[in-house]
């Protein structure tokens, strides 16, 4: 399976046979965003929430289908649980509501939170279930920050952790913070000088490992 970061909560997961899943396609040029346009095919696409930064879903080409809500999904023979949850800390009050989403591709448990604004529940953490790959935002103001980030790492432990959301030198005028108080004083950290990785079941690393990818896009 490769997971390719095209920018703020957008991924591009491939499977090996080919699937290829997008996760909260962005509309370039919303809340300072300056990524380039989502120009990769999928045949899935993900939305954890209809904020313009995340629901972008006509600019994906290749007619995916859109899974969107809490429950069960099915798509292409994959499952996709979705867990509900919220975009503050106020159960909704500010933001609206999030949608955290779960499924396994090539034996790899991936889980995807949105906008999640909160630490998670011991109901929201048992629907999680294990899993091998956090996706998670640590930029903070519209999400959680850095210090949230910490406390879903802790209950959820994941093998793998892609921090995503944050202000980098492709969104400049995202106000949000970067990636340096998420990473602060962590030695579990592997800067991968590429926007993609490369992951197999069975071969992730044995305590949670923090992997920062540059954006494609």
């Amino acid at each position: 399976m490769k997971i390719k970061w095209l920018g703020h909560a957008a991924f591009l997961i491939t499977a090996d046979e080919g699937t290829k899943i997008i996760t909260d396609p962005y509309t370039p040029g919303e809340f300072g965003l300056e990524y380039k346009p989502i120009d990769e095919a999928a045949d899935i696409v993900t939305k954890s929430h209809d904020h313009a930064d995340h629901n972008n879903t006509k600019a994906v080409p290749g007619n995916p289908q859109i899974i969107t809500g809490d429950g069960k999904h099915w798509a292409k023979g994959i499952e996709l649980n979705g867990i509900a949850s919220c975009h503050d800390e106020c159960g909704g009050k500010e933001r609206g509501d999030n949608t955290i989403f779960v499924f396994t591709i090539d034996d790899v448990t991936i889980c995807h939170a949105g906008d999640l604004g909160h630490t998670l529940t011991d109901e929201e953490t048992s629907n999680i279930g294990p899993i091998d790959v956090l996706m998670v935002p640590v930029g903070g103001n519209f999400t959680i920050d850095a210090k949230g980030a910490d406390k879903v790492i802790e209950q959820l432990k994941p093998k793998v952790v892609i921090p995503m959301h944050f202000q980098n030198d492709r969104c400049p005028n995202f106000p949000v913070a970067n990636a340096e108080p998420f990473l602060a004083g962590k030695t579990n950290v592997k800067h991968v000088n590429d926007s993609k990785i490369e992951l197999k079941s069975g071969r992730l690393p044995s305590a949670t490992e923090i992997i920062v990818l540059n954006p494609a896009l």
